[in-house]
């Protein structure tokens, strides 16, 4: 369960930068799109602030403590912050590039779960994934991809 519990710590800190970036982008989208993506931004974030909370309970669950410190969320994280303010397509193709990743990881952790015969881990991130499906599907379609 100790790889379990180190993954599912990793996918936790991305989806705090994820959560922040998602906060960065509705506090600072101006332009054209502004309603459109200011409203679509605070549904992403209140998602995924429901997705940290399920993985970190998870992770209690199994035992163990989650990662609880920016500090050691940042250390952990693959993904990265914005430190900038793009426009709004830029902020768009920024995050459908982290939602493509995560659902990368999210695939391989449920895999390992299912190996080491964790279903309720195995569930939650197969629950994950299928919501994250739709998500990168409007993103695309924003962008026209």
């Amino acid at each position: 369960m100790a790889d379990m519990v180190k993954e599912l710590n990793t996918l936790l800190a991305d989806y705090q930068v994820l959560y922040q970036k998602l906060r960065n982008y509705h506090w600072n989208i101006t332009g054209e799109n502004f309603f459109e993506l200011h409203l679509k931004f605070e549904e992403l974030y209140t998602g995924v602030a429901v997705t940290v909370d399920d993985i970190a309970e998870r992770v209690r669950a199994l035992g163990a403590k989650p990662l609880s410190t920016l500090k050691d969320q940042l250390a952990a994280a693959r993904l990265k912050e914005d430190e900038t303010v793009p426009d709004g397509r830029t902020m768009v193709a920024n995050l459908l590039a982290d939602y493509e990743s995560l659902d990368g990881w999210l695939r391989t952790a449920a895999a390992d779960a299912d190996s080491a015969k964790d279903v309720p881990s195995r569930d939650l991130l197969e629950g994950i994934i299928g919501g994250e499906a739709k998500t990168m599907w409007m993103l695309r379609t924003f962008l026209g991809r």
